[in-house]
């Protein structure tokens, strides 16, 4: 289950990090289930139905793969068969991780579909991409939207599109589409804002370094958690950098469960553990001199000192103005009937 009331779904992003070969997206595989991710994503393309020949690589594709080529070129290189992801898909079933892919063109959707994809990620890419959101809407199957370099006009638009094809199961993810994104641009309460407006459940997807964002989004609520994941930063690749390595994934999954943990259910009750520290922690009245019997009570004679098994401070006025029934020496604790 996704959603409110759930722990948050983690997604290991590790999309084109297998670098084209099918024993390194193994590889990936074992490692996710190994940092505790519910699911490891991939992303199914046909490499000359999403890319032109004269699509220029992003200026972070540049950075991690060299100027020279296209950015078809790279792609091509990164690019898995069906029959890879059949295996994938089995490979996942058999060692109990959700296999998610990402697909970027329509007949990688029909194809994850045929596979026994359980929900359908879309990245912030294809938001504006209408046919495509169309075709993934009526498939029937949840979908997750990521909606980076987007504005609320847009996300407006494409929710539409899925609600009018008939699909009203769909999480956003808040997103800022850069390699690394800094945090400063990240905008969790975005998160927020697309949750009221929309009504829909939410999460976010995370391409700063690091995992502090990560765990600010669960604590604002985020159902979903996606994190690029890679065996090793310096493998050669676009998105490699970027990524966390899996004792860093690991780590991520862990203080989210603490996150989860901390959250509590919003009751402002005393803890179990602390039950017993009141009577340390907390004061009592205490005789502030001696009081002889007869004495009428004034503030001169009331004191405030741990421990707190007497009468709380919050009872003071209760004892003013009465009389003292004993003598009391100075550093007692006080009690009702030692007064009338």
């Amino acid at each position: 289950m996704i959603g409110a009331g759930h722990p948050a779904f983690v997604i290991a992003e590790a999309g084109i990090n297998h670098n084209g070969e099918l024993d390194l997206a193994f590889q990936l595989v074992d490692a996710a289930i190994a940092a505790g991710a519910d699911a490891v994503k991939f992303q199914t393309f046909i490499a000359a139905e999403l890319l032109t020949a004269e699509a220029a690589k992003a200026d972070y594709q540049k950075t991690t793969t060299g100027e020279q080529g296209s950015q078809l070129e790279m792609i091509k290189r990164l690019e898995l068969s069906f029959d890879d992801f059949r295996k994938l898909k089995t490979y996942c079933d058999d060692r109990g991780i959700t296999f998610l892919s990402t697909p970027f063109d329509i007949t990688s959707v029909d194809f994850l579909r045929e596979l026994g994809l359980v929900v359908f990620k879309i990245s912030s890419g294809d938001l504006t991409n209408h046919p495509l959101l169309r075709h993934v809407a009526l498939q029937k199957r949840p979908v997750i939207l990521s909606t980076g370099m987007s504005d609320m006009d847009e996300v407006r638009e494409a929710v539409t599109v899925l609600h009018d094809a008939g699909n009203d199961d769909v999480i956003l993810l808040q997103c800022v589409t850069n390699y690394p994104a800094a945090a400063e641009d990240i905008n969790l309460k975005a998160m927020l804002s697309m949750q009221s407006a929309f009504d829909v459940n939410v999460g976010y997807s995370d391409h700063t370094l690091g995992i502090e964002v990560t765990l600010a989004a669960v604590a604002l609520g985020a159902c979903v958690i996606e994190k690029h994941f890679t065996l090793n930063k310096n493998f050669a690749g676009p998105d490699h950098r970027a990524s966390l390595e899996p004792r860093e994934f690991k780590a991520m999954v862990e203080g989210i469960r603490k996150v989860e943990a901390a959250l509590g259910n919003g009751l402002k009750v005393p803890a179990a553990s602390e039950a017993g520290n009141a009577a340390v922690a907390r004061r009592s009245i205490v005789a502030a001199r001696d009081i002889n019997v007869g004495t009428v009570i004034t503030p001169a004679e009331l004191s405030f000192k741990r421990p707190g098994t007497g009468l709380p401070p919050r009872m003071a006025e209760q004892l003013l103005g009465k009389t003292a029934r004993v003598n009391v020496r100075a550093g007692s604790l006080l009690q009702l009937e030692m007064f009338e």
